[in-house]
């Protein structure tokens, strides 16, 4: 339900969301790229990609990068299909996070901004994403982090105002996510774009064992408990 929500919404925003969002869109996708320092031969996707810009960031720099971007919005994806029809090695598809459109372990990075609180499954979202990455692949996610008191502010607000918004998380939460879905942490941060907006980012690789993990995040729960 609340993906369609957030695909409707997103529709209704998608012409003036470049425009409006023009700052905050710029700081955050800035801080991906840098962090996650992608190989011009990767082979990459970009989850919940909006209207291109993430794309639009990398190949300004490596402009024969292979990029696949996924959103709920297809009119977010036109506006980024427009914004990029001069890069053959650029595609966007329409769909949703936890239904992933491609075999088994395909891309090399897997990257996803400022999405995850929108996500109605992240656990299905993140085994989708374990699913069609590489083994010796990287996921790198960046969004709001829940321990930051602005953020908060803001979830709580949006709970009651936004029927697109699921929830934020904290750092915690967000960690204990990933390794249930049979990631490991490799880098992980709390980082902040402007005076207001708290984020947290992380590198994750796929491991061998999904069991595995869920002990680690178990044993983790009682140390903080």
């Amino acid at each position: 339900m609340t993906e369609t929500i957030v695909q409707q919404q997103y529709d209704q925003l998608a012409k003036k969301y470049d425009r409006r969002w023009r700052k905050y869109i710029t700081s955050t996708l800035s801080i991906l790229k840098t962090w996650a320092d992608i190989a011009p031969q990767a082979k990459i996707l970009d989850v919940a990609c909006g209207t291109g810009e993430f794309e639009r960031l990398l190949l300004s720099e490596h402009s024969a990068e292979m990029i696949v971007g996924v959103d709920l919005s297809e009119e977010m994806l036109a506006i980024a299909r427009h914004k990029l029809s001069n890069y053959p090695n650029v595609s966007f598809y329409h769909a949703s996070a936890s239904s992933l459109p491609f075999p088994e372990g395909c891309f090399n990075v897997i990257v996803s901004a400022n999405a995850f609180h929108y996500f109605d499954r992240p656990d299905i979202a993140l085994l989708e994403m374990r699913r069609v990455l590489d083994q010796a692949g990287q996921v790198v996610i960046l969004d709001w982090c829940r321990d930051d008191w602005v953020c908060r502010v803001c979830d709580f607000w949006l709970t009651l105002v936004d029927p697109a918004h699921r929830q934020c998380y904290t750092q915690a939460e967000f960690h204990a996510h990933l390794r249930s879905a049979g990631f490991a942490i490799t880098r992980a941060a709390r980082v902040r774009t402007g005076w207001i907006w708290g984020l947290m980012i992380a590198t994750a690789v796929p491991t061998l064992s999904i069991e595995a993990n869920q002990e680690v995040s178990a044993t983790e729960a009682k140390h903080l408990s």
